[in-house]
């Protein structure tokens, strides 16, 4: 079976179904999982479905490019603007850092647009519109665009990311609960962020906060792995205490 009827096959399949297991689809079309898993990249870059732990399911909202992105980027957008605002004095004496392609990160980015000594390796697409006149270094991983959130995903972008150690990892994520750890909402978005994460010297985690104590759909990672949370105002008690325990650093 060439790629284009294998695209064809799964997508008609997941279309009728609804969902897919990675191992299904490996047993159907006679390929590895690697060929199945960069096959559902393709798919969820076209925007009709949506990559979860093992599989795939069909994505029915609008495909409409770009409009999950612009859709998010409003939502909470005073908070995002106060975290942009305090990464602003968090950055400095950085020269490096990696950034995701959420719509949190690209307000911090904004606020960064004038450091010229800055260099921002990223796997965003939306940062070259946005931040037309950014004064820092872009380095664009590549990778399979997903026009839903104007990214770059799969096999290529995660194998770029290896090729930079930075200073600090900036991301953010779909929610953080103390018992969960950090949570995401897409399995193809969180394999890039772990990949920016093993790069890092450091990681900022940028979340407002309506993000605290939300359970998302998958887990990104424990928060050992985080050193900073930027929030735009000041958690419960519990979650200062929390963070204080796990030796992060919280700026609100």
């Amino acid at each position: 079976m060439k790629t284009k009827e294998r695209l064809d096959y799964i997508r008609d399949r997941i279309e009728k179904e609804g969902s897919v297991r990675v191992q299904e689809l490996r047993e159907e079309c006679q390929v590895t999982e690697e060929t199945v898993r960069r096959d559902l990249d393709r798919l969820e870059a076209e925007g009709c479905i949506t990559r979860t732990h093992g599989g795939a399911v069909w994505r029915t909202e609008s495909s409409v490019e770009g409009i999950y992105f612009y859709k998010r980027r409003v939502k909470n957008l005073r908070e995002k603007k106060k975290i942009a605002q305090k990464l602003r004095s968090f950055i400095s004496g950085r020269r490096t850092l990696v950034a995701d392609s959420s719509t949190t990160v690209a307000e911090g980015l904004a606020e960064l647009k004038d450091k010229a000594d800055l260099t921002v390796v990223t796997n965003s697409a939306e940062i070259f519109h946005m931040i037309p006149e950014a004064s820092f270094s872009i380095i664009s991983t590549g990778g399979i665009f997903n026009r839903q959130s104007l990214s770059f995903q799969g096999e290529i972008t995660r194998q770029t990311m290896k090729r930079f150690n930075v200073d600090l990892a900036v991301i953010s994520c779909k929610g953080i609960c103390m018992d969960m750890g950090v949570m995401d909402s897409y399995e193809s978005e969180a394999d890039v962020k772990r990949s920016m994460l093993a790069q890092a010297g450091e990681v900022v985690l940028l979340v407002d906060h309506t993000k605290f104590d939300h359970v998302a759909f998958l887990k990104l990672m424990d928060f050992e792995k985080v050193d900073f949370i930027i929030t735009d105002r000041k958690p419960s008690d519990e979650w200062v205490q929390f963070c204080k325990e796990k030796g992060i650093h919280m700026m609100y």
